[in-house]
């Protein structure tokens, strides 16, 4: 039997009360910010990659729109009716015509040389470290570790697996909106109201420095898994396994969204991740199982660091 989180009013409390003291040791990187415009902290060497071609084609497009706005002035300028009243009578300009055709041609060959390397290195998977399942449903993710099996000897067929919903849904006890309840909630979990639509009540945890393979498929209609700060994005389509990776390189809680309109409550849809250490994530691992044996809900990582578990977070906390 799958492990997958039904907590209510009283389960869920007593889950967020016991881990929620020490979440924020993990420091928020990954979130949207007030009057932001750029692109998150990238984290993993696919993100740098992204955000410098976007840099380098937005030079690209700087110098092709500042280049076409100066020929329209000097056309202006040179070409007006007063200064030119005569104007000529040709209708061709070979080099000029070879020169448009060519020149764009060379800069989308130079755009290419640089991007293709880096889809090529989104597109090829790695051998993982750790590989996890994501199921897109509406509205609300399932993870599944797969090479996690909770029990070898009596029940091998049962991995770890979870769900996540947005603090403050309907399975919270919420309504998609910022009550005092929620408030609550989310404090008890660590965050501040300014998480609310981010966090969610359980998260998917990853060891830092580690290759991670995510298969993403959807249960439903069409999902996406997209985590910014890691600068991945996949489509999840119900009866297909689509992949993508990351390696995190700095520990701390990041969040992303569904981001394939999925129905009605598509926006209650958030996606929490936190990156931890290699003993953290091995102890929130055994903590878990063990967990699923017992009959018990979901560990959140800072309650199993709190515990002594693992060793202490050192991160900084979260403003």
């Amino acid at each position: 039997m799958r492990f997958l989180t039904s907590l209510k009013t009283a389960s869920f409390a007593l889950c967020l009360m016991a881990g929620g003291a020490v979440a924020q040791g993990l420091e928020i990187i990954g979130q949207p910010v007030p009057q932001g415009t750029g692109f998150q902290p990238a984290v993993t060497e696919l993100a740098r990659d992204i955000g410098w071609l976007d840099h380098f084609i937005n030079i690209i497009i700087a110098v092709i729109v500042a280049f076409v706005t100066a020929l329209l002035i000097w056309c202006i300028v040179r070409f007006n009716a007063r200064r030119n009243p005569k104007p000529a009578t040709f209708t061709h300009n070979s080099p000029v015509e070879v020169a448009w055709t060519l020149v764009p041609i060379l800069i989308l060959v130079v755009i290419g040389a640089f991007s293709l390397p880096v889809l090529f290195k989104q597109q090829t998977i790695p051998v993982a470290d750790v590989t996890i399942k994501a199921t897109g449903n509406q509205w609300y993710w399932n993870y599944e570790y797969v090479d996690e099996v909770v029990d070898p000897v009596n029940d091998p067929a049962t991995t770890l697996a979870f769900d996540s919903y947005m603090i403050g849904s309907p399975f919270t006890d919420g309504a998609n909106m910022m009550t005092p309840e929620v408030e609550a909630q989310l404090v008890a979990a660590g965050y501040t109201k300014e998480q609310f639509l981010l966090a969610t009540n359980t998260a998917m945890v990853v060891p830092v420095n580690k290759t991670i393979v995510l298969r993403v498929t959807g249960a439903d209609v069409i999902h996406a898994w997209a985590m910014p700060a890691f600068g991945v994005m996949q489509s999840g389509v119900p009866g297909r396994i689509s992949h993508l990776w990351f390696k995190a390189e700095q520990e701390g809680i990041y969040f992303g969204q569904c981001t394939t309109l999925c129905g009605q409550m598509h926006a209650y849809m958030p996606i929490t991740v936190k990156v931890v250490s290699e003993e953290a994530y091995a102890a929130w691992v055994d903590a878990n199982k063990k967990a699923v044996i017992d009959g018990g809900d979901y560990v959140d990582v800072s309650a199993v660091v709190l515990a002594g578990d693992a060793a202490p977070l050192a991160v900084a906390a979260n403003d």
